[in-house]
């Protein structure tokens, strides 16, 4: 559910390649000729990262990525702007210079080969990043690609040529791939932030077994206060003292792993607490703490057992916990049921063991494997989002559903199961058919389940008739 979220803020504003709108016809000739070799810049770009076009079948262009490039190692431009349909309509409306250009593909790519800029990239050993790979793109184009001079007359035949389009050409080709490294900065930021996203998750876990320990704590205070004051009544000097004396709160107030997280964190509750008084007071009138406090025999089960229902039912549902946790965290919007269910897994756990006291909390991870999960759930999705909405879209067009009526996070959730089908031969198929059917129904449209359900149904029977997948059902 994290991957979903955090796939579904990142890919809703990226945008690999914003590659500029074809002019207005009534523009100048300089910006008609401008925008000529901005395409042509593109293309050529598209063609020394790796990838051949062709028009096989039809108008519509075919990209596909071959070896034996020079530069075949430097992919990650040509790999978002082959990615692109913007790229895909500009090829499309350029194919006599495509037809030109390939006569002359074979000298260039020799020459950028031999470049000095290239074969110094090349022998790099270090991690390279995206900033890198655009100077390597930028110093190219300006030392082997503009001085080449079949380039040169191929990109001035146009009969608009002018030196200051070419020029305005050249500006907005720099601009746009300029602007692809802090779009893949915004990726790291996106990993980053689902990393954090997923440490707050797990903060809120203990926040809530802390929630425990906090509201029998406040309650304490609300007894005493209540003992003190001017004119006490019966029941304020002979309380029943049933609900702070429960023994799992207890319990938690003595466990040494949730005392530690508590202060790496600092968490607590006490800071807010007109929140406290409400809550507390939600719990009172419940017909959940009449009954327990009208009970005479408190066991470990009892108590762990009255917990368990304040949280499920009211604790999780109180609209006061959500604002409160909103202004806490962003990430904790939609975790509350989530972490819930992990409090009331950990509550059960202790409900039902021989020794209360020897249960461990839920660790973060159960292994190594699942610390690896959601990031590389997150980038097998990134990396072939194309492919996988190539695989959506066959399915849509055989069920006759309009791929524009798809809401954009029934794709981001296929395109997400996808991945965890194809990526993670331990996760059984109908296992991941019902979780993503879960997501769909708590986070998009209403009939989403069902939608999302028959799709991947139809992508699986569809992936196992290609060979690409052949781990079990259960």
């Amino acid at each position: 559910m994290k991957v979903v979220q955090s796939l579904y803020s990142y890919l809703l504003t990226r945008n690999y390649f914003n590659i500029e709108p074809v002019p207005d016809v009534s523009v100048s000739r300089d910006k008609r000729y401008a925008y000529q070799v901005y395409s042509d810049l593109l293309m050529m770009l598209l063609d020394l990262g790796g990838y051949s076009i062709s028009f096989e079948v039809s108008d519509n262009p075919v990209i596909k990525p071959r070896t034996g490039k020079p530069n075949s190692n430097i992919t990650r431009c040509a790999q978002a702007l082959a990615g692109s349909e913007q790229m895909r309509a500009i090829i499309s409306g350029n194919r006599e210079f495509i037809n030109k250009y390939s006569l002359l593909s074979s000298e260039l790519t020799s020459e950028v080969k031999e470049s000095h800029i290239y074969k110094e990239y090349s022998r790099k050993r270090s991690e390279i990043s995206v900033a890198d790979e655009v100077l390597l793109w930028q110093t190219i184009f300006q030392t082997v690609v503009l001085r080449n001079k079949s380039v040169e007359n191929a990109l001035k035949e146009s009969p608009d040529f002018t030196h200051v389009g070419f020029g305005q050409g050249w500006e907005m080709w720099l601009h746009t791939i300029k602007e692809f490294a802090s779009v893949r900065d915004s990726l790291a930021g996106a990993r980053k932030e689902l990393t954090e996203s997923l440490d707050k998750s797990y903060e809120l876990y203990h926040a809530l077994l802390q929630l425990i320990i906090d509201l029998t704590r406040f309650r304490e205070l609300q007894i005493d206060e209540a003992k003190h004051k001017y004119l006490p009544s019966a029941d304020d000097l002979n309380p029943n003292t049933a609900f702070i004396e429960n023994k799992l709160a207890k319990l938690l107030a003595d466990n040494s792993e949730l005392e530690a997280f508590r202060h790496e964190h600092d968490i607590s509750w006490f800071d807010d607490s007109v929140l406290m008084r409400r809550l507390m007071n939600s719990i009172i009138d419940s017909d959940i703490y009449k009954k327990y406090m009208a009970e005479t025999d408190h066991s470990f089960v009892v108590d762990a057992d009255f917990w368990h229902d304040i949280i499920k039912y009211i604790i999780i549902n109180s609209d006061d916990l959500a604002e409160a946790l909103e202004a806490k965290s962003v990430f904790w919007n939609d975790d509350i049921t989530i972490m819930g269910s992990f409090a009331l897994k950990t509550i059960r756990k202790m409900a039902v063991a021989e020794n209360p006291s020897d249960i461990r909390l839920l660790p973060k991870y159960k292994d190594e494997e699942d610390a690896k999960f959601g990031p590389k759930l997150f980038e097998s999705v990134v990396k072939n989002q194309q492919e996988f909405r190539n695989i959506i879209d066959q399915r849509l067009t055989q069920s006759k559903w309009d791929p524009e009526r798809l809401a954009f996070m029934d794709i981001i959730i296929l395109q997400t199961a996808i991945a965890e089908l194809l990526e993670f031969e331990s996760i059984p198929v109908l296992v991941t058919i019902n979780e993503y059917t879960e997501i769909a129904n708590y986070y998009s449209t209403p009939r989403s389940g069902q939608f999302i359900t028959g799709m991947l149904y139809a992508i699986v029977e569809a992936l196992r008739e290609d060979g690409r997948l052949q781990k079990c059902e259960m």
